[in-house]
């Protein structure tokens, strides 16, 4: 019976994010559903519900494949999303892959994910098979196109329809497990579909058709071994008796030996007739041996192949990174550094060492993944839109408020008035920048390489956490003058509606009033989000009208900073935002907490975090500087600037 403990891959197409022929970029954005609720021709069904608990695995290293192919990363999955069609993820590619023009050109579109069915659910009457829970293993970028037809089919991962059922009735109820495995004569007929299956599931499958081959030619040769022994046994057992009866005839014919003689040639033909068969048999095996004698060496040799190029590499990925930025820091390629020579020393791929391999994979490996610690540790720029920017500069064109119609009577039917009011269409535009953030960290030249690797973790996540602050607050509270380089959401409103005393209390009743002040924009409770001080949260946890996670159910998707819901919008805590005070305030300082419409407000992401280092020479120092580019800006004032805040008084 086929094993549970199974990998099954499942195609679908993608869209990219594609630049202009003039602009030069490091990345590519990719997107689509990996895998869609509905049932294919086989029954088999993924429903919505098994991604939310099925991805968490996976979102701990989203490394994308390409080909299914361990060895080859070639960019990170950056968003994703599950809702009432299936699960859908984005994913950054960076240049530096060797697929990336093939993405880019459109000759790679299709995502293929690797998972495991952990538990399933099969009804044998109707044949359908309902996965209720997986783990997702892997995504990769495959040469797969999609078929709608055949969005999903367990079937095509088995050798043959036989295996598959038998898989599948592992998942049974116990009074049905009997149900669908009538006699291949009363069983309904269906037809294979296509094996879509990658280069290491093919290079399975023929080493156990090798292994299968052989078994079932040595068998068939002990079985005709074993038959032509029997035939010989029995022939001599049937020359001796025929022998024994012949003696007995013998000493009663007294006359007439010639009936003696006749009966003797019988039993010499049929002997020799039942050795020829025999001996025929014989011929017939060995002809079909040597037949298959050079495609079972070449499946063995094949074999042998595929177990000689497994990567047998062993080093974890705190040790890649740790590499990586020693590397950056003492300004050499990674195998020259002593630590990146022993790392590299544990690793082989197909007996050969991979230092080639080094300084493009795991470079590009660390810098997706400490990009995606810094969104991991944001609070603000998730609640907003984000798109992905080519160049600096972005203009996009706005349609504002459309205003009325004009109602039209009976009698003004077939007059200048029937078409109703004219009105001037008119479509305005926003300018979207990308502002460079860096940060930089110093090294002097006397450390030695062993005092750089324990000095790193320490230097990296400072660096991380500085970059995550600088956007948070920059979002929240502005950076620069004015609009430049980031104008914040506090300094959209000029002046706060709500004020509370420092000795008063922020309630439910206050953060109220603050949507209720957003006009339209609050009319939508998921359009709206609070962003608190850590004292108006404290004050928020003496209201027993607070929906913290404790009351609003396991249902609820814990994101960065949320700590509840009001009124059906969710609430964030922010260190950025400003606690009570004592003393007076201007109007655009001390804010306490905030409502925003999160549709008003766009993020742009031109670049993503990287690193560069340089030797100053006359302060005898290294420097490393990680930098991104990002903005954000409003869309629209036609409908209010979709902010209020709260202000300690």
């Amino acid at each position: 019976m086929a094993s549970k403990d199974k990998i099954f891959h499942l195609d679908s197409s993608f869209t990219k994010e594609l630049p202009t022929a003039a602009e030069q970029i490091d990345s590519i954005y990719i997107s689509g559903y990996a895998s869609c609720n509905v049932e294919d021709r086989a029954g088999d069904v993924v429903p919505s519900s098994v991604w939310e608990a099925g991805i968490k695995n996976y979102l701990k290293n989203p490394i994308v494949l390409a080909f299914h192919d361990h060895d080859d990363p070639i960019g990170r999955v950056i968003e994703h999303k599950v809702d009432n069609k299936g699960l859908w993820v984005k994913a950054r590619i960076s240049a530096a892959a060797e697929v990336f023009n093939l993405i880019k050109d459109g000759v790679l579109t299709a995502f293929s994910i690797g998972f495991r069915v952990l538990d399933a659910e099969y009804n044998a009457a109707t044949e359908l098979f309902v996965i209720k829970e997986l783990e997702l293993v892997e995504i990769s970028v495959v040469s797969v196109p999609c078929n709608q037809d055949t969005l999903f089919s367990l079937s095509k991962a088995f050798d043959d329809e036989a295996d598959y059922k038998q898989f599948k009735t592992q998942f049974a109820p116990k009074s049905e497990s009997a149900k669908g495995l009538e006699s291949p004569a009363e069983a309904k007929s269906t037809t294979l579909k296509e094996i879509g299956m990658d280069p290491k599931e093919l290079e399975l499958m023929l080493a156990q058709a090798a292994e299968k081959a052989a078994a079932n030619a040595t068998k068939a040769l002990l079985d005709a071994q074993a038959a032509e022994k029997a035939a010989k046994e029995k022939a001599l057992a049937e020359e001796a008796a025929m022998q024994k009866r012949i003696d007995e005839a013998v000493s009663k014919i007294t006359v007439g030996t010639s009936g003696a003689e006749r009966l003797l040639a019988d039993v010499e033909k049929r002997l020799a007739e039942q050795a020829d068969s025999s001996k025929k048999a014989l011929e017939g095996l060995e002809s079909s041996l040597r037949e298959k004698a050079s495609e079972l060496e070449a499946l063995h040799r094949s074999k042998m192949s595929f177990s000689e190029g497994q990567n047998t590499d062993e080093i974890t990925y705190a040790d890649r990174e740790k590499a990586v930025l020693l590397s950056k820091f003492s300004g050499k390629s990674i195998e020259s550094t002593k630590f990146g020579k022993q790392l590299l020393e544990k690793a082989t791929v197909g007996g050969k060492n991979p230092s080639h391999m080094a300084s493009t994979t795991w470079e590009l490996e660390v810098s997706l993944n400490m990009e995606s610690e810094v969104r991991r540790k944001l609070v603000v720029a998730p609640l907003l839109r984000n798109i992905a920017m080519q160049t600096n500069v972005m203009t996009m064109p706005l349609n504002p408020e459309a205003g009325y119609g004009t109602w039209v009577t009976n009698a003004q039917f077939g007059t200048t008035a029937s078409p109703g009011a004219a009105q001037t269409h008119q479509l305005g535009e926003i300018t979207l920048n990308s502002y460079k953030l860096a940060t930089t960290e110093y090294l002097m030249y006397e450390e030695e390489e062993d005092s750089l690797i324990t000095l790193l973790p320490i230097v990296r996540d400072a660096m991380v956490r500085r970059v995550a602050k600088s956007v948070d607050k920059a979002f929240l509270l502005g950076a620069g003058t004015g609009g430049d380089p980031v104008k914040g959401l506090c300094t959209y409103e000029p002046t706060s509606t709500v004020l509370v005393t420092n000795t008063g209390t922020a309630t439910i009743a206050t953060l109220r009033s603050l949507r209720k002040g957003l006009g339209t924009w609050g009319l939508e409770p998921d359009n709206v989000s609070f962003i608190v001080s850590n004292d108006v949260y404290y004050d928020l946890l003496e209201d027993t009208m607070f929906m913290t996670f404790d009351k609003v159910g396991p249902k609820a998707t814990i994101l960065t900073g949320q700590v509840g819901f009001i009124g059906n919008s969710p609430v964030f805590v922010s260190a950025e935002m400003a606690n009570k005070i004592t003393g007076t305030s201007s109007a655009t300082t001390n804010i306490g907490a905030l409502a925003f419409a999160t549709s008003n407000y766009l993020v742009g992401n031109q670049r993503g975090l990287r690193f560069d280092t340089q030797d100053l020479v006359e302060t005898q120092r290294k420097v490393m500087v990680a930098s991104l580019r990002t903005g954000m800006t409003q869309l629209t004032t036609n409908l209010g600037s979709g902010v209020k805040t709260l202000r300690w008084n």
